[in-house]
């Protein structure tokens, strides 16, 4: 395990951080495997605004360093350029420009050679996109009337048809938009792109799986069919709802039944919010325990030990899609009656929990043809008290 404090990631690290981004993964599991915190893999990132580096290297047909060296040791010997040139299989009109450009024969280093070629092999070429030309202003434009850099692009072509100059790609335009060094565009710019992203992601990024830093989690749109259909019992919906203070009560209510069950809770964080609910779960009975669904809240990060625990698989929903955990809401709201907002649930014990608990259940409902929660589960399972 590496020194986490240490600063800076050396260039090996960089390239499997660059590889790991362009695979799609995110900050924190790209930091789990580097070691390193998400905070110093975002850093490494926004300095290219997303943008992986292209990694310099030399083509096959270029002198190597090798063969510089082997014609400086020519020139030491007093051999001449086509005897050179014979033993690193290269023509005499290469090896000839080779010692005139860098210094010629009496001043020919290898080393010194070898990285001004590499310097000169650097491409000068500037960006379309500099600061107040005409074509910067306009796609600048376009941007703060919330078009998005394909939709430029194409329009470009389409409006100067006859003029190339007046072309530029969308990845340049994103590349200006995230890579720092550019400053070509104004900042506000970036809140105009309906990603409202401050790194350039890959076409292979995606949440799924992973929500605000939950490693592995599974998707609502995993979840089994019977499950969206109510056809059986044992699936439920979580959230916890909160007091003053910073006081959780976590909620569970059944799909099918509508059966609820509250759970108290010492803390938001995750270990308090699983060891309660690993304690709950292992209090129902087995055909009870078959699935959790909750939001993308932090308390369930750890939603591993969780299912270790109680052989329970959780799904997590899409974010602000409180529709997913419907039933979850609706007793939420029905929870009100006994746990105003703004009122701290510190003082509440599990025994006075089960009986609120109890009173939602022995209510008849419309949704079940006024039957009861207690007894729509009652007829699948005996619930002991």
């Amino acid at each position: 395990m590496k020194d986490l404090s240490k600063r800076g990631l050396d260039q090996k690290e960089k390239l499997k951080v660059w590889s790991l981004w362009r695979q799609g993964k995110t900050l924190s599991e790209i930091g789990l495997t580097v070691d390193r915190h998400a905070g110093s893999i975002f850093g490494v990132l926004k300095l290219k605004g997303g943008i992986s580096p292209v990694q310099r290297k030399r083509r096959s047909l270029y002198l190597s360093r090798e063969e510089r060296e082997n014609i400086s040791r020519g020139l030491a010997s007093a051999l001449s350029i086509r005897a050179i040139a014979r033993t690193i299989a290269r023509s005499p009109s290469t090896v000839s420009r080779e010692i005139s450009r860098n210094g010629g024969i009496l001043a020919y280093r290898a080393m010194i050679a070898d990285k001004k070629a590499f310097e000169r092999a650097l491409r000068p070429k500037c960006c379309k996109l500099q600061k107040g030309n005409h074509l910067s202003r306009l796609v600048e434009s376009k941007l703060f009337d919330d078009w998005s850099p394909d939709q430029i692009s194409g329009w470009l072509k389409f409006t100067f048809p006859l003029s190339p100059r007046m072309w530029v790609s969308h990845e340049t335009i994103y590349k200006t938009l995230f890579v720092p060094s550019r400053c070509i565009f104004h900042k506000s710019v970036l809140m105009h792109l309906r990603s409202k992203r401050k790194l350039r992601h890959g076409k292979r990024s995606t949440n799924k799986g992973v929500y605000k830093g939950i490693i592995g989690a599974k998707t609502i749109h995993d979840r089994p069919l019977e499950i969206e259909g109510r056809a059986t019992i044992g699936h439920w919906e979580g959230d916890l709802i909160s007091g003053s203070n910073n006081t959780h009560i976590a909620t569970l209510v059944d799909r099918k039944t509508r059966y609820t069950a509250l759970v108290q809770v010492d803390g938001k964080d995750t270990k308090s919010v699983i060891d309660a609910l690993i304690l709950k779960f292992n209090s129902f009975p087995d055909e009870l325990k078959n699935t959790l669904t909750w939001d993308r809240g932090m308390e369930l990060a750890d939603h591993h030990r969780f299912t270790e625990g109680t052989e329970v698989d959780v799904y997590f929903c899409d974010p602000r899609s409180p529709w997913q955990r419907g039933t979850n809401e609706n007793t939420n709201r029905l929870l009100r009656q006994y746990f105003p907002k703004k009122t701290s649930l510190r003082g509440f014990d599990q025994h006075y929990l089960d009986d609120i608990a109890n009173k939602l259940n022995k209510r008849p409902r419309r949704v079940l043809t006024y039957l009861t929660p207690a007894a729509m589960i009652e007829n699948h399972v005996a619930l002991t008290p």
